[in-house]
């Protein structure tokens, strides 16, 4: 497709000329480990036929050549099996770090990155913003691993057209709430002086539920003999000669895109195969990883209905993280309970995956053989549910629907600023919303270059 798309023909829709490169991991059948082929193979046969209409999901697998994103699927809301692409560049990781350093190399009078710099709170000039004071410093915000105990030189950035924050779901709507922009009450009773009353900043935060199902296999797999996820370890040695072997992967060897229910307009699980012991995010969580016998498959919910999260300020001080509460599952909006109900039916997909694989597997350790029952599933997701894809915070829409800013990213009341990031959202969108995020930045530079 990418040779046919330089004379038209591209019925993927894929691109080939962003800054942003995609590829496959190296086929699994390549690393040599006839186990892990057979558990997956096992696991497809297993998920294909689970799903509604196999034939089509034959047809729909060979079709996209397994990609999620390819056009002619997305469009029909496609489910089935799927490799989980890489935002890799030949087999190394690439992102939006990498595209930064090449603008600021590229364009150095256009593009400064200063590190060590907090921004505390934007600066006005009536009703304008003109600029964002910061502290320097390393390690001054409290978030950090090892918080310094300095607290940092006073500095500020002028800014001769507009200010831009994206600080993200959790730090924008903590600088705008510090600058004087959000609700009246929480801002008086920190004694910070209103500028702009925006009852939306903070809230709305929403995210996805994610749980893991963790399972020992009765041996190692053979392509992670030996890999220690450092320098020096054979995997390491073998990509770092020909950028091959099990390190061009995310540890992430097939995924399977399903309804919790056949009535769902949309598909709403996306569950994928982990060469990991994942019980989700936890200080020292990463020491887990390095155990070579487990299998986990990861149940990520989509288009979730809870939208009852909020960030708010602990103080007035900008180097204490804000409050941060998502109110998951009862403590939320969702008043019928669909989501919990749909992770619950994900948990069961699985298991009837991991049947197939008794001859492989020596015992599922989480949840445990003796969480059986919908209610005892529905427990055992209300206690381990983690999400990492926070958003909407500071949502564009209506100013009286407590709406934060305007269509061109403009916070409402305020002259020269925008926010830019997750936090922009009104509903958490798609399954992962990173390529949302970067499509949020060419739309608001767009609207941006056409303000001038």
């Amino acid at each position: 497709w990418r040779l046919l798309g330089k004379i038209g023909i591209n019925p993927t829709r894929h691109g080939w000329r962003g800054w942003l490169r995609t590829e496959k991991a190296i086929p699994i059948e390549a690393l040599g480990d006839r186990a892990l082929v057979k558990a997956i193979k096992k696991s497809a046969i297993t998920a294909v036929h689970t799903l509604a209409n196999p034939l089509k999901r034959f047809y729909w697998l060979f079709k996209g050549k397994a990609d999620p994103n390819d056009w002619r699927l997305v469009k029909d809301n496609a489910f089935g099996l799927h490799y989980p692409p890489l935002a890799t560049n030949r087999h190394q990781r690439t992102g939006t770090r990498e595209f930064l350093l090449y603008v600021a190399a590229k364009h150095p009078d256009n593009l400064t990155i200063e590190l060590d710099a907090l921004a505390t709170n934007v600066l006005f000039e009536g009703n304008r913003a003109v600029g964002v004071a910061y502290l320097k410093g390393k390690h001054l915000y409290q978030a950090h691993a090892k918080p310094s105990t300095q607290v940092g030189q006073s500095r500020q950035a002028l800014a001769s057209r507009e200010v831009i924050l994206s600080g993200g779901a959790f730090n924008t709507p903590q600088l705008l709430k510090l600058s004087g922009i959000g609700p009246r009450q929480e801002l008086e009773a920190l004694g910070i002086e209103v500028k702009k009353e925006l009852n939306g900043v903070g809230s709305n935060l929403q995210d996805r539920y994610e749980v893991g199902i963790v399972n020992r296999m009765k041996q190692e797999w053979e392509v992670l003999r030996g890999a220690e996820y450092a320098k020096g370890d054979p995997q390491y040695t073998e990509w770092e000669k020909s950028r091959s072997g099990v390190y061009t992967t995310n540890g992430a060897v097939l995924a399977a895109i399903k309804r919790s229910e056949p009535n769902r307009l949309l598909p709403d699980l996306f569950c994928f195969a982990l060469l990991a012991k994942f019980r989700g995010y936890f200080p020292g969580y990463s020491k887990l990883i390095k155990e070579r016998n487990y299998l986990t498959w990861a149940i990520l919910k989509a288009h979730t209905n809870n939208t009852a999260g909020e960030v708010t300020l602990r103080s007035s001080n900008p180097l204490e993280r804000p409050e941060i509460n998502f109110h998951y599952f009862a403590e939320g909006n969702d008043r019928s309970g669909d989501d919990l109900k749909s992770v619950v039916e994900g948990v069961k997909f699985v298991r009837q995956m991991t049947a197939s694989m008794s001859d492989l597997i020596a015992e599922e350790e989480t949840p445990g053989a003796e969480i059986k029952s919908d209610e005892q599933i529905a427990g055992f997701v209300q206690t381990h549910a983690w999400g990492h894809h926070a958003s909407c915070t500071c949502a564009i829409g209506p100013e009286n629907t407590n709406g934060v800013l305007d269509s061109e990213f403009r916070v409402h009341g305020i002259d020269g600023l925008r926010v830019v990031d997750a936090s922009v959202f009104p509903k958490i969108p798609g399954f992962f919303i990173v390529t949302s995020v970067y499509m949020i930045g060419e739309k608001a530079s767009d609207v941006i270059l056409a303000a001038r």
